[in-house]
């Protein structure tokens, strides 16, 4: 039987209670008021939101005014009066009261959701029979919300008068459990937590999957980290070392520390020897499997904090980790993402559904009705109409020329006005200055003549129409960019010392007009389509959103402020601080890493979950915009007619071109297959020598294998020379001469010379320049990659991506180049004046001295690279303020989605044109998308019985018992897979055997567990490992031995010992061996070899 899932209309504005309770009972009218169905419930509720907000406010606000936050120089000014009114931070008037330290603000939360939850409690039954009676109310109790109200209020009267000497942060931490009430008074319950059961529920089997392959890769990654790192002394962490360990020293010097075969650090060399109270003041981050997972979760998010302290193993695994074991670990988060995303969507369809046949909203954008009037040609209202709003004639279309030619002259007269370093442009500053009050007034004039025209049009007339008329796009960024410039003008005299603030500001808001060119591209204006269109979604995603954002800032507030790590204490010393922190993590960016031990767990979860439905409305944004600009801008591939090379003659090539051409490409002969595949080789090895010899040392390695290589390219670019007449490429071509020339200037040939002909130049000319600066025309040598691309395409497929996807391409590259400019004119205001010393010195990004923001964002031309990183979503920087913060609050929630709109039509267009062409390879050979050659012979043995052993019927029938006992059996009948009952055991067996064995190398990769059991021979780790070999190797043993009775292995021994799992089985036991044999041949001694 299926189990129920919720019904409840997604975007419904009504509540869904149950069959409403007999309208004699005299508690009704408290329980409509409590439920908001009276208007005097309505205003409760409104009241208790406000409630809500202002108790979670209060609280993220309260951690400014604390004593450790000295370094704000506004965190004194709350005094006595202030604090027990709002915070309740320290001793204040209310304490006379004796319930600790607490604010009027608490009192009247406290005291308002007491009494809401003794009302609730008495008028339970009235939302379900189920909640009536004694039993009744016990189930209430624990109910969802129930529980969320009580946690709200309990902690308070339990720190007031149960721990009134203590300091209970709990009393103000679960302020934010209020926030879950909002959900359920707007009747959003339904929408976004609830919708998490139906998203499992959906997807449950998938995800269950998908989580065991991921904690399998996670557990995996972890024990090869660990085995890499756990000895390598530049991983040794001293942050959070004792203050006795720099009483002599401003740091620990890690290198003269020595890590012991246990993995045990000492540093007493350097200053920090172990005491009774710290046992190892300095530890490796890899000294056990349990903190090395940790640490490669990181690395598994995406995030490499200690990329560059890496050993050669661990860079190995690292470059193995970004590449293949990411995707696989970010499966769980992208089903469940996707899952939910699905679960909107088809509640939306629903939404829809019901409300299809209604009337229209009747929404018409201004813009769009000026071209149905024409202006009075007699008038000047009239010629400036038909001037300015229809462009008529020429003469108007060169005024818009010229108008936007001011536009782009503004927005690099600001970048450059903002370069002071140089003395050529600080003399300039002042023509830029003149330049734009020149511009401030030609569009100030543009703007007035545009609204007086406008009332030629009858919809313009009057006040509506020129209200409606102003809150045009086009007007609004014509307003927007000018009116800051003449405020700057007033007030400059009356501000004398904000001027050159104002001025930069009014002259920064001069670039707003970039806007403008949306007239030919129409892409900012799908913003408030995509909004309308998700504004539901929206509201439920992003409302979630926010309550993951300020529930996980509080747990890490709490759980970091006092981290011994001075930096991370620093980053949550305040809940703001706090958040924005948070804000990076929910975005999957993880800038910090040294979090104690329960914010690791947090940030895991983070990671794991909390980021797929955090990125949900981002996701909406990002691809509602793209669906918008696709469908506006459909593209159709260029219709150019292709060549078949595979039928095509060349009537003017003579045989030994036709030859040169067929050996060059593999065709025709087994020699020129051979040939082929030699060039494939080539490449490969003179890629990988020309990467070894950028090392110091091997500058001249494998010369030899050079000069043949370049020898082979050279007969290899002879013969396609040669047999250009025979390439279908080059048919257009009548000529020899001209097919030649043709070839020459190729792209392939090109490539082809590039990495050739400077290798005889410098060989031909020794002491040239060409020689002097051989470093760099060694690198032309990775070009011959590019040759791969005329055996396997890629590359070139780009040019075909850009021609199918060209319009969409225009429009969204427009729409990602106006937000850079935008964003880093922005951050170039709120960072170009910051000189405090906050940075790390990592990254330096060239900084390497009085670091500060002030240098990193100099000026435009320096802070729209680093703009840029962070449209991309990396942060590799995150000490900004105040105004930075909040601006790279809207980078990371729409921007990023936008910016990175182009990236994904590429390679959406890429994959298309990918798949067709194989989709159009598999379907003419009959095979199924993704087959090879283990699932097109597992389809041809379906119906085959198994093969009968060479060793008669009693081994026949003894190979099907065990597969039977390994496998299960099906039953003919049914259909349906049972096993035995010894088949069970025998499952559950090697289950807990599995299980036990992770758990014994976990535990004994922890130095205090591994040295208390010791090396000796004969411990508990040892005989257990040696007792699950031994059962290992016999189920290894009997899967070969049933394996001609498996389909599953092709009914083949060599296929299942080839297969993965086949592989994984021979791995789990074969080290063992290995480690025993050289154990008895004295090679290999105590646990130097771990059977993974």
């Amino acid at each position: 039987m299926m189990a129920a899932t919720e019904v409840t209309p997604l975007f419904s504005t009504t509540h869904p209670f149950h069959p409403p309770p007999s309208t004699t009972d005299p508690r009704l009218p408290l329980f409509h008021f409590l439920e908001g169905r009276s208007p005097l419930g309505l205003r409760y509720e409104r009241f208790t939101i406000a409630l809500i907000f202002l108790s979670v406010s209060t609280f993220i606000a309260s951690s400014l005014f604390l004593p450790y936050n000295s370094d704000w120089k506004h965190h004194d000014s709350c005094g006595r009066t202030c604090d027990a009114i709002w915070f309740g931070n320290y001793e204040n008037a209310l304490s006379v009261l004796g319930l600790g330290n607490t604010s009027l603000v608490e009192l009247l939360c406290v005291g308002v959701f007491t009494v809401d939850y003794a009302a609730r409690f008495y008028t339970a039954d009235l939302i379900h029979p189920k909640y009536g009676g004694c039993g009744g109310r016990l189930r209430f109790v624990v109910s969802f919300f129930s529980l969320v109200d009580l946690a709200s209020t309990v902690p308070f009267y339990v720190d007031a008068f149960v721990f009134r000497e203590t300091d209970w942060m709990a009393s103000n931490f679960v302020r934010m459990f209020r926030l879950l009430r909002m959900m359920k008074v707007e009747g959003r319950y339904d929408l976004a937590l609830g919708m998490v059961d139906d998203v499992v529920y959906g997807q449950r089997g998938i995800i269950a999957v998908a989580l065991f392959v991921g904690v399998t890769v996670w557990g995996v990654m972890s024990s090869f980290f660990y085995l890499a790192e756990r000895l390598n002394p530049s991983m040794i962490y001293c942050g959070a070392a004792p203050a006795y360990c720099l009483e002599n020293q401003t740091s620990i010097d890690t290198s003269l520390c020595e890590i012991d075969s246990w993995g045990v650090v000492d540093c007493t060399a350097a200053g920090c020897p172990p005491t009774s109270d710290y046992h190892e003041p300095c530890w490796n981050v890899y000294r056990s499997i349990v903190s090395s997972s940790f640490w490669t979760l990181m690395e598994l998010f995406g995030e490499f904090p200690l990329v560059s302290q890496h050993s050669v193993g661990g860079q190995l695994l690292g470059t193995i980790t970004a590449v293949f074991a990411c995707a696989v670990f970010a499966l769980p988060a992208g089903i469940f993402g996707s899952g939910f995303e699905s679960e909107i969507a088809k509640r939306r369809q629903d939404k829809s559904c019901i409300m299809e046949g209604s009337e229209s909203s009747g929404f018409v954008e201004v813009q769009s009705i000026h071209h149905d009037v024409v202006g009075d040609p007699s008038t000047l209202r009239g010629s400036l109409y038909n001037f300015l709003h229809l462009q008529t004639t020429t003469l108007s279309t060169l005024f818009e020329i010229f108008m936007n030619g001011f536009i782009v002259g503004t927005t690099v007269v600001f970048m450059m006005s903002t370069v002071t370093s140089s003395n050529a442009l600080a003399r300039l500053h002042g023509s830029f200055r003149l330049f734009q009050l020149i511009a401030v007034m030609l569009f100030s004039l543009e703007y007035i003549l545009l609204m007086y025209s406008a009332t030629e049009n009858p919809k313009c007339r009057g006040r509506g129409g020129m209200v409606a008329y102003a809150q045009d796009f086009f007007r609004t960024v014509d307003l927007l960019s000018i009116l800051p410039y003449w405020i700057m003008v007033i007030l400059s005299p009356i501000l004398p010392n904000k001027h050159i603030a104002l001025l930069n500001f009014a002259e920064f808001c001069l670039i707003l007009r970039l806007f403008r060119f949306e007239k030919y591209s129409q892409a900012f204006r799908t913003f408030d389509d995509v909004i309308r269109d998700n504004l539901d979604v929206l509201t439920v995603t992003g409302f979630s959103a926010v309550l993951l954002w300020i529930l996980f800032s509080s747990i890490l507030y709490l759980t970091e402020r006092n981290n011994p790590d001075e930096e991370m204490a620093n980053h949550y010393k305040t809940v703001p601080n706090a958040m924005w922190i948070t804000l990076l993590n929910l975005s999957g960016e993880c800038p910090l890493a040294y979090y104690s031990s329960v914010g690791k767990i947090i940030v895991g979860i983070i990671g794991l979950f909390a980021t797929a439905i955090f990125g949900v409305p981002i996701g909406v944004l990002g691809a509602g915009f793209e669906e918008i600009v696709t469908s506006q801008n459909e593209d159709a591939p260029d219709g150019e007619a292709g060549v078949d090379s595979s039928s095509f003659e060349s009537p003017s090539a003579n045989s030994f071109q036709v030859a040169c051409y067929e050996f060059v490409n593999g065709m025709g002969s087994k020699s020129a297959y051979y040939f082929e595949v030699s060039i494939y080789v080539l490449i490969g090895a003179t890629v990988t020598i020309g990467v070894i010899q950028t090392i110091d040392g091997y500058g001249d390695a494998f010369s030899p294998v050079e000069l043949i290589a370049v020898i082979v390219f050279t007969v290899e670019y002879v013969m396609r020379f040669v047999g250009v007449g025979a390439d279908p490429e080059f048919a257009n071509e009548s000529h020899g001469i001209l097919k030649r020339l043709k070839f020459v200037i190729s792209f392939y040939s090109v490539v082809d010379l590039m990495a050739i002909v400077p290798y005889y130049v410098a060989a031909a000319m020794p002491g040239s320049w060409v020689d002097q600066h051989d470093e760099y025309f060694r690198m032309l040598r990775l070009l011959r990659l590019l040759k791969l691309d005329k055996y396997v395409p890629s590359i070139t497929l780009i040019d075909d991506v850009i021609r199918l996807k060209r319009r969409v391409l225009v429009v969204s590259c427009f729409a990602a180049a106006t937000l850079w400019i935008l964003f880093a004119g922005l951050m170039y205001l709120a960072e170009h004046q910051d000189h405090s010393m906050g940075i790390d010195n990592l990254p330096l990004y060239g900084c390497y001295e009085n670091c500060s923001m002030s240098v990193r964002y100099e000026n435009m031309f320096t802070s729209i690279p680093l703009t840029g990183i962070h449209l991309t979503g990396d942060f590799p920087m995150i000490e900004y303020d105040g105004f930075g913060r909040i601006i790279l609050f809207f980078v990371v929630i729409a921007a990023v989605g936008v910016v990175a709109i182009p990236s994904g039509v590429i390679a959406s267009g890429f994959s298309e044109i990918v798949n067709s062409k194989h989709r159009s390879t598999d379907n003419n050979q009959g095979n199924n998308a993704g087959d090879d050659w283990f699932d097109i012979k597992y389809r041809q043995l379906e119906g085959c019985p198994a093969p009968h052993s060479a060793f008669g019927f009693t081994v026949d029938s003894w190979q099907y018992s065990v597969k039977a006992y390994l496998d299960g059996k099906v039953d003919e009948g049914t259909g349906k897979h049972y096993r035995t009952p010894f088949s069970k055991v025998g499952r559950a067996f090697f289950f807990v055997l599995i299980v036990t064995n992770v758990l014994a190398i976990i535990l004994e990769s922890v130095p205090e567990i591994d040295r208390s059991v010791g090396n000796e021979k004969g411990n508990f780790f040892d005989v257990f490992e040696a007792w699950s070999v031994f059962f290992f190797t016999i189920d290894y043993i009997l899967r070969l031995f049933s394996a001609r009775k498996s389909r599953e292995a092709l009914y083949s021994p060599w296929v299942y010992a080839t297969t993965f799992f086949g592989i994984v089985d021979l791995l789990t036991v074969a080290p063992w061996y290995i480690q025993m044999l050289l154990s008895s041949m004295g090679r290999m001694n105590g646990d130097e070899a771990k059977v993974l």
